[in-house]
């Protein structure tokens, strides 16, 4: 959480502020714009320049959540601008799609969220040529709003956004302060994946694992499929979806097509950012038999592993972890032609 306005001015209102109206919850985000009203070209834009990549708050991605998604809808834009160029207008330069803390947690208090996209990181997209500039004006234009914190939800804590703004704040004799913290999984793609994978998971558990993978194996050849273009990732994500409605996450209620807004929402998004070679759809066979399937977004140098679907009827050969391994193999054989270096991946479950 950043705390953004004067401690002392805090404490005079806070009483006030907590009394529970619903009109006073519902003010904070009251001058920001919509999400959808940004420029979608400002926005990639800038998504190709931030200082540290999150595939939740793409355009394609973070559009389509606010488009359809249940309960996810009509975000807000906290948005921060560049001074006027002399050879044009001002450019986007940080942006974090935010929702009130009513909204977010029904506590009546004025301050800002950032808004959840339906994955597990809502790191804000700052410029890496002015970031401290970007935080900067996303508080400013928070505090402009209503205010009195901006709660940064699902952001790493040695990132580079959330040092910029820490190194921001300092600038006003002020701090970020740590509500909660817990660790995530992530998987530094620039290693060998064998050498990874027997680090990881020790050689009795890969050696019981390629027992289930020859086990499987006997019902066709076992091979990793991946569809990352425009005419083969909505199609791959149908098998996709069709393997997440078939096993528990339909018994929960959770199955993306149980819902009509969210099947709408990533049948957009899949389709959007396939555009962009930005979405992977990853299957894998036995035969011509689809077992598992996952959604993977890619941002710079990061692939984000979104949602995993599986034929529960092949359930003793463990194939969510099968496609796993295939994928961690997959992205630390990848180097991308846009970007010289290899990518340091953060999978995210």
């Amino acid at each position: 959480m950043a705390e953004i306005a004067n401690p002392a001015t805090v404490a005079r209102t806070s009483r006030r502020d907590a009394a529970p109206k619903h009109s006073q919850a519902k003010a904070s985000p009251g001058a920001l714009a919509p999400l959808a009203s940004v420029a979608v070209e400002g926005w990639r834009a800038l998504a190709d320049r931030a200082i540290e990549p999150n595939g939740y708050y793409l355009p394609g991605w973070a559009l389509a959540i606010d488009a359809s998604a249940r309960g996810r809808t009509n975000m807000s834009a906290l948005g921060a601008w560049s001074d006027a160029a002399e050879s044009g207008a001002a450019r986007l330069i940080g942006l974090m799609p935010a929702v009130s803390l009513w909204r977010a947690y029904k506590i009546p208090l004025p301050a800002l969220v950032s808004a959840d996209p339906y994955g597990t990181l809502c790191t804000p997209l700052l410029d890496r040529e002015m970031p401290d500039q970007a935080a900067g004006r996303l508080m400013s234009q928070a505090r402009d709003a209503g205010a009195h914190a901006l709660i940064l939800r699902d952001v790493a804590l040695d990132g580079a956004v959330m040092k910029t703004f820490a190194r921001v704040l300092e600038q006003d004799g002020l701090r970020p302060r740590v509500l909660q913290s817990h660790a995530r999984a992530c998987l530094d793609a620039t290693r060998d994946a064998d050498e990874l994978l027997r680090d990881a998971l020790g050689a009795k558990k890969l050696k019981e694992l390629r027992r289930q993978r020859h086990r499987l194996a006997e019902h066709g050849e076992v091979r990793l499929e991946v569809a990352r273009t425009p005419n083969d990732a909505p199609r791959a994500l149908e098998t996709f979806l069709a393997l997440e409605a078939s096993g528990w996450k339909a018994q929960r209620g959770t199955a993306l097509t149980q819902d009509d807004g969210d099947a709408a929402f990533i049948r957009r998004a899949v389709s959007a950012l396939a555009e962009s070679r930005q979405c992977e759809i990853v299957t894998l066979r036995a035969g011509a038999t689809p077992v598992a399937a996952a959604i993977v977004l890619r941002h710079l140098d990061r692939a984000f592993y979104f949602k995993l679907g599986v034929d529960e009827r092949f359930a003793k050969f463990s194939p969510g972890v099968q496609l796993t391994l295939d994928v961690t193999r997959h992205l630390c054989a990848d180097q991308p032609l846009p970007w010289p270096t290899r990518w340091r991946l953060r999978i995210i479950r």
